[in-house]
């Protein structure tokens, strides 16, 4: 394995670590920890943290912008590695250019006070976006890593491009459901699961409320749905590890989902939670790149 192969994994295992530490910013109602400021943290730069949600926010900012420093590191190495037009040239820019988008979509949840007890649609929409772009950018790092050490080209009239592609749309659906499922619970936390379904049903209730309990209904659809693509490519030899890895996660991810559900979302188990929505989503990125290349490795 290449020192470039290796810089771009621990990237993006270091951007997991990322991700999960903003999923822990909004579950514990820190996103206004450094107050209505960005890139400073109460308009200073690096203040005394004088509450625990400060510490919380400003940490994220302080691993967020070493995340950033390593993608252009990546892009970087890349340039130097990779001819011009290379396609790890090209998913390494990618996965900058969705950093950056991720950076400017965390200053807008700040800067619109779209955080802490803000429940509004806006709100709602910033942090799906937030989530589809978190995808696209561990995706593109994800795949700039694998190509890095594989050389091939995309066959787009493979005849798993159809499943596969039905298989990305109900990976954001069930994402940015995930999405809203996780905030309605932290904005309305209730005390037994009959509680939760009562509030979801009720007359008048939020639009949170009655929109959390589409996700786990999606999550089943299209986890059935993978699971049946895994199965059709476990068949082939160059895919069998990838896909019978996609159903384990699907399967763990499911059990855990109801798990949580059965808990009411304690924080760690919606870490986990989200753990295994991204180690799935990279998986099938992987999988569905590995199935249309006809890479042999």
């Amino acid at each position: 394995m290449s020192r470039f192969t290796i810089f771009a994994w621990t990237t993006l295992g270091y951007n997991f670590l990322v991700v999960l530490w903003g999923a822990f910013v909004r579950a514990t109602g820190s996103g206004a920890g450094c107050g209505a400021h960005w890139p400073t943290c109460q308009g200073e730069i690096l203040p005394r943290p004088e509450s625990i949600e400060t510490m919380i926010e400003l940490t994220h900012r302080l691993t967020s912008g070493v995340a950033l420093l390593l993608t252009i590191g990546l892009v970087i190495f890349a340039v130097r590695r990779f001819s011009k037009g290379h396609r790890v040239r090209r998913a390494a820019w990618t996965t900058l250019g969705f950093m950056i988008a991720e950076a400017l979509l965390g200053a807008g949840l700040v800067l619109f006070g779209l955080v802490e007890d803000n429940d509004t649609v806006a709100r709602a929409v910033v942090m799906a976006l937030h989530l589809l772009n978190t995808l696209a950018l561990l995706g593109f790092m994800a795949l700039t890593a694998w190509w890095s050490e594989r050389s091939c080209r995309l066959d787009l009239s493979h005849a798993m491009v159809r499943p596969l592609s039905v298989g990305f749309a109900g990976l954001f659906v069930v994402g940015v459901s995930g999405s809203i499922a996780a905030l309605g619970d932290t904005l309305f936390p209730v005390s037994s699961l009959v509680d939760g379904f009562a509030a979801d049903m009720a007359p008048g209730a939020h639009f949170l409320l009655r929109l959390r309990g589409l996700h786990p209904v999606f999550a089943i659809v299209v986890g059935a749905g993978l699971l049946y693509i895994a199965q059709r490519l476990r068949a082939v030899a160059d895919t069998r590890w990838l896909a019978t890895a996609l159903m384990v996660l699907v399967c763990s991810q499911i059990a855990v989902g109801f798990i949580n559900l059965g808990l009411l979302a304690p924080v760690y188990l919606q870490l986990i939670h989200l753990f295994l929505a991204d180690a799935v989503w990279v998986i099938f990125v992987l999988l569905a790149a590995k199935t249309i290349s006809g890479v042999r490795s």
